[in-house]
């Protein structure tokens, strides 16, 4: 496998490491980057971008990196915070009055740190309807928690993206997508964004199942919580309705705004979005609301990922857990379903992503990144 990009002095191991996940663990297509002090010490890409392996995987390649998507729309959200739009402990329902059906206690800071109860549809829901932001957002308003909002934490894998989203929309007064593209596309200079169309870089990579699952470093009890009750907001939340866990290389996917879980981003992308709040003076955020968006705001075993996890607003924090090690104690950042990671470690300036073509069923990074961000620290 031939590996393309750069790696400054001092970094070199960085390509072995990288080509490590060509050789033993599946990747056929991938991407990594760093950013340090605001300053590209990494960037490298290999392989093909679709499955008949007729299309290479650059630099500049877009790769669907699910979950990852959650800290880009935080940051936007984060931003209107500091604009003075959006108050974090103000009922939701003050800025969207069809939100308040059994949640008119629900504030911003709440959805952020996945303790609204606002974890899944109740009902049943056409296949379509996560193709249709007003009636996804609509359907949401209308959804009543599972729980009483505040009381417990629960990850809410897609509906995080329209809740919230719709909440910036309604502060902002304008469409989420020209608000990202005004507000983090243009001033990072990013490739990618929410769905895979009408961004800087056409080239959309296929996303398959690695063709040998890599050994879990943890074990997958939401498989068994699912299977354990079907009904239940664990089982709801990820399959409700099952076009949530399908399609995802389908035009109707990339043409829709899922922005919880459709992010198409490049490894250049995250780089550079954590890279920008690992700074001391970032562009995007003002610092003091950087570090308000890393502070712990909610800790505990969550309910939906059933996994001790710690949250700022919208962040996962960096814990102690391979997996979840983003950097330092300081570090904070979100994974991808399939192995997509990017985070920002604010003690050593540095700013990363990674993004891959094959999908791993890890619950956070799975080898491929951890191994990668072990051998950059032990570079540092």
């Amino acid at each position: 496998m031939e590996i393309y990009g750069l790696c400054a002095p001092g970094f070199e191991a960085l390509y072995d490491a990288f080509a490590k996940n060509f050789r033993e663990c599946g990747d056929t297509g991938a991407a990594f980057a760093v950013r340090q002090h605001g300053e590209l010490i990494c960037s490298l890409w290999a392989g093909s971008a679709d499955r008949d392996a007729e299309r290479p995987f650059t630099e500049d390649t877009l790769a669907n990196v699910f979950s990852s998507s959650k800290g880009i729309l935080a940051l936007l959200a984060m931003q209107q915070v500091a604009a003075g739009n959006l108050d974090l402990d103000r009922p939701v329902a003050d800025y969207w009055p069809e939100f308040a059906r059994g949640k008119d206690s629900v504030t911003a800071r709440q959805l952020l740190c996945h303790r609204s109860g606002l974890v899944a549809f109740r009902g049943r829901v056409k296949d379509s309807l996560i193709y249709d932001w007003q009636a996804a957002c609509d359907e949401v308003a209308r959804t009543e928690p599972w729980w009483a909002p505040g009381t417990q934490q629960g990850y809410a894998p897609f509906l995080y993206g329209w809740s919230l989203g719709g909440v910036i929309e309604r502060v902002a007064q304008k469409p989420l997508l020209e608000l990202y593209r005004e507000m983090l596309a243009k001033p990072l200079d990013l490739d990618g964004g929410f769905g895979a169309n009408g961004h800087k870089s056409q080239r959309i990579a296929d996303v398959s199942p690695l063709k040998q699952p890599l050994p879990e470093l943890r074990e997958n009890a939401i498989g068994r919580a699912i299977k354990e009750d079907r009904k239940g907001p664990v089982s709801m939340a990820f399959s409700n309705p099952v076009s949530l866990m399908m399609g995802t290389n389908s035009s109707e996917w990339r043409g829709a705004l899922i922005p919880a879980a459709n992010g198409h981003f490049s490894a250049r992308d995250l780089a550079a979005v954590y890279g920008d709040l690992s700074k001391d003076s970032p562009d995007t955020l003002p610092i003091e609301w950087v570090k308000e968006a890393a502070r712990e705001q909610s800790c505990g075993r969550d309910k939906v990922l059933q996994a001790e996890v710690s949250f700022g607003c919208g962040f996962i924090r960096s814990s102690n857990a391979a997996d979840l090690r983003f950097g330092g104690p300081e570090g904070f950042g979100h994974p991808g379903a399939g192995g997509s990671v990017g985070f920002a470690d604010p003690e050593c300036g540095l700013g990363l992503g990674y993004v891959t073509t094959r999908l791993g069923q890890s619950l956070f990074m799975d080898r491929r990144a951890v191994g990668l961000v072990e051998t950059l620290y032990g570079l540092l």
